[in-house]
């Protein structure tokens, strides 16, 4: 990430305004292109250099180019070390691993075997991703990760298995039991981020997280670079609206693609069976390009509270530092 490139002068955090809608759809998109996978390791040493130069030269315009290159080196390394993180594991791969994936959770009439393998193949892509883009300076540890990972697939497996035997039996129409039998996959992955969000972050709503204050100026504002104050409301605000994110993210592509596939078979389709999987995977592609960044951009990375909101012992400490109670903290939502 330019993050990780040492110099006396910031880079902005994006090039669209992050405390918009729209602005976080469009970063969310840069974040996601997979055109960033090609960079070819001279290219990522240039874009590098390019960085570097704008962060020592009080001068240095902000460039299409000097853009271009920090959406690269942010899709590309990892903002604590610098180094390239593990290629499936980046967020500008997720079209292409979801996909695989996704359409193996959704392929009808999966037996218990296929339920079981891609139940722990999503599981497994989720730690890795996890592991691989962990904050450095405290990163999980791997009895963290692998209960997490364990409670994951536990969540997961037992969702689907237990809705797998229960739908059948429902009451309902055909096809209303064949709808909610497409979205049993879909309650087995949102069990298992919620689960995995509790476990992984339950010491920071127990502990706290740092909040920055927000000095306001005139019309010009700015974050402090210390810590504030140690919250632990902030912490279940931050945990809160990650775990809303996961169902947020996974809903359109393990809701749309099921659902548009059953109206499908039982038309168009229904007299073209071989079509049926590339078909699942035209849509699921479709869908994740399209609403996935708008997914991402329904909450901001960095979320901000009224120092008067904090509980009492992390106000005083925001006071100490010369906030009052209408004064703003910011803090980082976290994934």
């Amino acid at each position: 990430m330019s993050a990780s490139i040492p110099g006396p002068r910031d880079l902005p955090p994006s090039q669209y305004d992050l405390t918009t809608y729209p602005g976080r759809v469009a970063h969310a998109a840069n974040l996601c292109d997979p055109r960033t996978l090609f960079t070819s390791d001279s290219k990522l040493k240039y874009y590098a250099t390019l960085i570097s130069q704008y962060k020592n030269t009080p001068t240095a315009p902000l460039t299409p180019e000097v853009w271009t290159a920090k959406k690269t080196l942010d899709a590309t390394l990892h903002p604590d070390t610098g180094e390239k993180v593990l290629l499936p594991c980046r967020m500008s791969s997720f079209i292409f691993t979801n996909l695989i994936i996704t359409a193996g959770m959704l392929q009808p009439n999966l037996g218990t075997r296929g339920v079981l393998f891609w139940q722990v193949a999503n599981q497994t892509l989720n730690v890795a991703v996890n592991a691989a883009n962990a904050n450095k300076s405290s990163p999980p540890s791997w009895a963290e990760l692998g209960g997490s990972y364990v409670l994951a697939v536990g969540a997961s497996c037992g969702v689907a298995f237990g809705l797998g035997k229960v739908v059948p039996r429902l009451k309902v129409r055909p096809n209303v039991k064949m709808v909610l039998g497409r979205l049993v996959p879909f309650a087995a992955v949102i069990s298992a981020g919620l689960v995995n969000v509790g476990v992984m972050r339950f010491g920071e709503i127990r502990d706290g997280i740092n909040v920055f204050g927000v000095r306001r100026k005139g019309d010009s504002e700015s974050v402090d670079k210390e810590p504030s104050a140690v919250s632990r409301v902030a912490a279940a605000w931050a945990v809160g609206e990650t775990a809303a994110s996961r169902v947020i993210n996974a809903a359109p592509i393990m809701v749309i693609p099921p659902l548009v596939l059953v109206r499908l078979q039982s038309g168009w389709l229904k007299q073209r069976p071989r079509l049926v999987l590339p078909v699942n995977l035209g849509l699921i592609f479709a869908t994740s390009v399209v609403a996935l960044p708008l997914a991402l951009g329904v909450f901001p990375q960095r979320e901000r509270m009224a120092v008067s909101s904090l509980e009492g012992a992390a106000r005083e400490q925001a006071l100490s530092k010369g906030l009052n109670d209408n004064d703003l903290v910011e803090f980082n939502r976290g994934i």
